[in-house]
């Protein structure tokens, strides 16, 4: 067991040294996402002062503001735009030897996630923040209390993991069509429209609010950045990583099922 872990470890560490070879993307990549930050946040501002009451949903101006600079810090960290890693390994045909190692190929892809996301999260997301803290007059609503920036931590862990999984099943599809970035493509849309990033899931009619948040898009995006925000708080809280949770583990779990059909897919094929 712990070898295994020290092997998932080492290849977390190769995927952050990884990116570390891109820095001059990333800078750019940062300049993108701040400029498209400052442009939604205007929009809502402009939104907001609108509204009667100077709130919508539940949001504030500050709070607002937060959440779509949240949501921008978060684009790569939880790689909203897609990646197809895999895809091109099936269609290369070098998934074979992948799969023949003697390591978990969806434990060791998981790992790579995970070194790949703490290098956006240091050198993207908390950047992306800061950035929204010094172009806004009255600044970010950050978390006061250790307990939500914990709360926060563990959400975004586990958010990490859902949209891997999600992102895993439909480079998973490569195996049976030869189309899985146009499907990808348009799966990805949904996370972004469905899952909080476009605007709030709050903000949508109340009666098809419970279903969009029960879907797993929600999980990925809108809940840690309503954590973040202070949207949700106390039991809401707990309840809402538990649904996290779940859909973490649904979504492994259906990831490791479809390995097992493209495994025997092989080698029925004689790959």
């Amino acid at each position: 067991m712990p070898s295994t872990v020290s092997l998932y470890a080492a290849l977390a560490r190769m995927a952050f040294r990884r990116q570390l070879a891109y820095r001059t993307a990333n800078l750019a990549g940062l300049a993108t996402n701040a400029f498209f930050g400052y442009l939604r946040s205007a929009a809502f501002i402009a939104a907001f002062a609108a509204a009667p009451a100077g709130s919508l949903a539940g949001y504030d101006t500050q709070t607002i503001t937060t959440y779509t600079w949240i949501t921008q810090s978060l684009i790569m960290v939880l790689s909203l735009w897609g990646w197809w890693d895999i895809e091109l390994s099936i269609r290369t045909g070098d998934v074979v030897a992948d799969l023949a190692r003697p390591v978990s190929y969806l434990g060791s892809w998981l790992a790579r996630d995970y070194g790949r996301a703490a290098y956006f999260v240091l050198f993207r997301g908390l950047p992306s923040l800061l950035i929204g803290q010094l172009t806004l007059g009255g600044g970010l609503r950050w978390p006061t209390d250790p307990m939500a920036w914990l709360a926060f931590a563990s959400s975004l862990l586990v958010a990490i993991a859902i949209s891997f999984a999600w992102r895993f099943l439909l480079n998973l599809s490569a195996f049976w069509t030869t189309d899985a970035r146009g499907l990808g493509a348009l799966a990805n849309g949904l996370v972004l429209f469905l899952g909080g990033f476009v605007v709030p899931l709050r903000f949508f009619p109340t009666w098809l609010q419970p279903l969009l948040l029960a879907l797993p898009f929600a999980a990925i995006i809108q809940v840690p950045s309503d954590i973040f925000v202070g949207r949700l708080q106390g039991l809401p809280v707990l309840y809402a990583l538990l649904d996290q949770l779940a859909w973490a583990v649904a979504l492994l779990a259906l990831s490791q099922g479809c390995v097992a059909l493209a495994t025997r897919r092989i080698s029925v094929q004689g790959g």
